[in-house]
């Protein structure tokens, strides 16, 4: 026989990878997915962050729960709604609804939460639901029942390219950034300052600072108007990409509440590391448990499984955390 032809064989059929690539986008969407919702989780966390730094704050040194700390959040949404319309200047109202906001909780602790010091914690509670309620009701009255929404000025409303192909909003890119910043500041006031010093004093031994001669009362408002301002700015800050409405904090408290057990009660360090992982971890598992639950039942099961997934996700993790470590990643026994 003569030489014939080498014929090269075709590869296997390989069913696995099709059936995966059937379900699951390209690589290259998939990869601006990840890297979009990436940085939507630690804006998110960062935002988380502000909110359980104060809350972690008032409860770790005040030994005071705040469940009203989620409407000093709506409220500055509010304020920022009607100062930003008052001033016509964006940047403006934003500060003047900061200032607002911090000066509303610290004349909100001095005539209304003060007494609550002495009291037990079920006191606490109910009153402070109370003042939840009461909010609601102020803000409905005072802007109406329906939704606000803020327009953003069009030097921020354009998106950059953060990567080739990658394009991202502006705003929240300034987001992430003011809020790294006010996480910085907040960090060197803690470690650097005296006030810092008394604020870490307070955290470990309240009946000591007190013994020493530190005004008590005067140190538990800077910490409250610390963290009804940070509180505020959050929500002045997320007011422009969400709709402003009566009881936006309860939802948003929550998660603060879950940020500060899994980081520890009274730790700033914990409550910046959980908030980040907390919003990575639930804008992630909302974009792809979906799809990675479509390889293991029919789409229509996963369109309804992945979404509860996700919606438990960070509860099953404190779960875990507190079986682990019971104070908290960071928090003291």
């Amino acid at each position: 026989m003569g030489r014939g032809r080498v014929m090269a064989h075709a590869p296997p059929f390989d069913c696995t990878r099709t059936y995966f690539r059937l379900l699951l986008p390209s690589t290259s969407s998939v990869s601006i997915l990840l890297i979009e919702n990436t940085l939507h989780g630690i804006q998110l966390g960062l935002l988380l962050f502000l909110l359980a730094a104060g809350l972690t704050l008032v409860f770790g040194i005040m030994d005071m729960v705040n469940l009203a700390h989620g409407s000093l959040y709506m409220l500055g949404a509010f304020f920022a709604v009607t100062l930003i319309k008052v001033t016509d200047s964006f940047v403006l109202g934003a500060l003047l609804a900061f200032g607002a906001t911090l000066l509303f909780g610290i004349l909100l602790e001095r005539f209304v939460l003060r007494t609550l010091y002495a009291r037990d914690h079920l006191d606490q509670v109910l009153a402070t639901f109370g003042l939840i309620l009461f909010f609601n009701k102020a803000v409905q009255v005072i802007w109406g029942p329906a939704g606000l929404s803020i327009a953003l000025p069009p030097w921020l409303a354009q998106r950059i390219e953060i990567l080739p192909g990658v394009p991202y909003p502006l705003y929240r890119l300034v987001i992430t950034l003011v809020s790294l910043a006010v996480a910085g500041g907040l960090w060197f006031l803690i470690a650097q300052t005296r006030t810092g010093m008394l604020i870490r004093a307070g955290a470990s031994n309240r009946r000591m600072v007190s013994a020493l001669g530190v005004d008590v009362k005067k140190l538990f408002t800077i910490v409250f108007g610390l963290g009804a301002g940070l509180a505020g700015l959050a929500g002045v800050m997320y007011a422009p990409i969400s709709t402003v409405f009566s009881g936006m904090g309860e939802e948003v408290l929550i998660q603060a509440f879950v940020v500060i057990v899994i980081g520890g009660i009274g730790s700033i360090r914990g409550a910046f590391v959980a908030s980040i992982g907390l919003g990575l971890i639930d804008t992630l598992g909302r974009v792809f448990l979906v799809d990675i639950c479509k390889l293991f039942m029919a789409a229509s099961a996963a369109s309804t499984v992945g979404p509860a997934l996700a919606s438990m996700l960070i509860y099953l993790i404190m779960a875990a955390v507190l079986v682990w470590r019971p104070t908290g990643l960071f928090g003291r026994s």
